[in-house]
């Protein structure tokens, strides 16, 4: 089969690093850590398992941070494959093993059932997307949370993958561009859910493809809730009006004044510091970016008790914490999606697949950009120059034979 391939060797991934610094392409062009090949299709680990051939598939802001090599060596523990086929957002069909034909969206985490291991303590939890094995192969040959980190179970930047039969989500005739959201879609309602609702008001910061599914499921949840968006520019700021946000909030130190100014906030300034604090502020941050200035401005437009949703993927940066223990704020990191208790157990990615049926859910018009497999690299190229492109989420279609619905 054909497949993208990421070789993620330690001096693969250096030398795209090092080569990033001079060139935007380095790591999908000549000599990147990205490449597409020829490849035997992965094979059915064992009974209950099942082959899907992807229909679109989703290029993740992950899968750009690989290909930049900008991902903190932390997370190498649990990504612990040498080769991976990338693509963990996709829709496809079953063509072998069991329910053979039926349409689906992939979970993409392989936790410790799916590995043949008793339950550890997070899975035991009812939190598999926080498995303590994910650098334990199992019966899977999967060193890594599951497909789109792995070439031993692939990818949906790929011909074809297996997958469990648990994890296979029935998605009906639901639109191909909305169907390839819903595991993205999954992570933002497990994010939004983060939050139990303390109050009327809350801040989304960053209008990307998560940023903006969290706005749609803060809107589903809570009708009446004021969602603002920071947002940098009027790309981001219509797709998030789009999306169910109130209002639109500028940048760094104005958003905390545009929020005094209309709803009767006030300001403090502490000496020799960029950012002023917000009195009377918001009573949750949905963090989509996770970089030092955004977690800044988070912890200043809080208000006292309140909640800071880490979802964007923060890595080694420096950050002053003295908000956090000085107004009792609480830091919530999130990731991946599972069973939920606000959902009577349910998992995330069942909820998002019966929203995608529903047009309530205001998430028309994210996918922005498809391209056929062979054209992956111009894919690369959009979801990498995201606004500036005009593009949020980007998707690869590596099956011409699998018809697009």
């Amino acid at each position: 089969m054909r497949a993208v391939l990421a070789d993620l060797s330690t001096p693969r991934y250096l030398w795209t690093a090092a080569a990033g610094k001079v060139k935007q392409d380095a790591g999908w062009g000549p000599g990147g850590l990205m490449r597409l090949t020829d490849m035997p299709e992965p094979q059915l680990p064992r009974d209950g398992w099942v082959r899907i051939k992807p229909e679109l598939a989703g290029i993740c802001g992950s899968d750009v941070g690989l290909a930049h090599a900008k991902n903190s060596f932390v997370m190498s523990a649990f990504y612990a494959e040498p080769k991976a086929i990338p693509g963990h957002e996709v829709v496809g069909v079953i063509v072998d093993g069991p329910r053979e034909g039926e349409r689906v969206v992939l979970d993409p985490i392989l936790s410790c059932a799916h590995r043949g291991f008793s339950p550890c303590r997070t899975c035991r939890e009812g939190r598999p997307y926080a498995c303590e094995r994910f650098d334990e192969a199992g019966v899977t040959g999967c060193h890594a949370p599951g497909q789109g980190f792995s070439d031993a179970v692939g990818g949906g930047w790929g011909e074809s993958l297996v997958a469990h039969e648990s994890q296979c989500i029935p998605i009906g005739s639901v639109p191909s561009a909305r169907a390839v959201l819903a595991e993205p879609a999954s992570i933002g309602l497990h994010a939004a859910l983060q939050w139990k609702r303390t109050g009327d008001r809350v801040v989304v910061i960053g209008p990307g493809t998560i940023g903006l599914l969290v706005t749609a499921s803060l809107r589903m949840l809570h009708p009446d809730l004021d969602i603002a968006m920071v947002s940098p520019g009027q790309f981001g700021a219509d797709r998030a009006r789009e999306a169910g946000a109130s209002r639109i909030l500028p940048t760094g130190a104005a958003a905390i004044e545009a929020l005094a100014a209309s709803d009767g906030g006030r300001v403090v300034r502490p000496r020799m510091t960029k950012l002023p604090i917000l009195e009377q502020g918001v009573d949750a941050v949905f963090d989509c970016v996770g970089s030092p200035d955004t977690i800044d401005l988070s912890l200043h437009l809080l208000r006292p008790g309140a909640m800071l949703v880490l979802v964007g993927a923060a890595g080694k940066q420096t950050v002053d914490w003295s908000l956090v223990w000085s107004r009792e704020l609480t830091v919530q990191g999130t990731i991946n999606s599972g069973p939920e208790p606000a959902l009577g157990g349910r998992r995330t990615m069942e909820q998002v697949a019966e929203w995608l049926a529903d047009p309530a859910y205001l998430v028309d018009g994210l996918v922005t950009h498809q391209y056929d497999l062979d054209e992956w690299t111009l894919g690369m190229d959009t979801a990498s120059a995201g606004p500036k492109a005009q593009a949020v989420k980007v998707t690869l279609r590596p099956n011409q034979d699998v018809p697009l619905v």
